[in-house]
């Protein structure tokens, strides 16, 4: 069986990059530097899906995004923290959020998952930011 993205991740998100293990997504919501890493093994729900060596690459996935973001972050209006977070309950495909957060944002100090309507990159700001990622990611 081949790996296929969740529909509403397709819907929700922008292709980075394909890395060893996961597909590498930008939330495509401008209120917060939000990646989404997805291992691309199909029919993966859980953490434990995975055998031991894939799970230490995935950590080291998490955290190269999570060093990189935080820095590319800090240069566009600042970083205070880096969440990071498996949920799982509207999108059953395992997946990885990586969220650089601010102080003060639209949802500080809480989670950014229900709070208020995404806002859209445009097209061409998608396209930039996706291109910037892929650079310093």
């Amino acid at each position: 069986m081949a790996f296929v993205l969740h529909p509403r991740l397709m819907a929700d998100t922008a292709g980075i990059a394909d890395w060893s293990l996961s597909r590498v997504l930008l939330m495509n919501d401008k209120r917060f530097p939000w990646i989404v890493l997805v291992p691309r093994r199909p029919e993966l729900g859980e953490l434990f899906d995975l055998d031991e060596l894939a799970r230490g690459v995935l950590l080291g996935e998490v955290v190269r995004v999570g060093e990189h973001l935080k820095a590319w972050a800090k240069g566009r209006g600042g970083c205070d923290r880096i969440n990071v977070a498996m949920i799982g309950n509207m999108v059953p495909q395992l997946h990885v959020h990586v969220v650089a957060r601010v102080k003060g944002d639209p949802a500080w100090p809480g989670t950014v998952w229900g709070m208020g309507q995404a806002v859209s990159y445009g097209a061409a700001e998608l396209s930039r930011v996706v291109a910037e990622l892929r650079d310093v990611l």
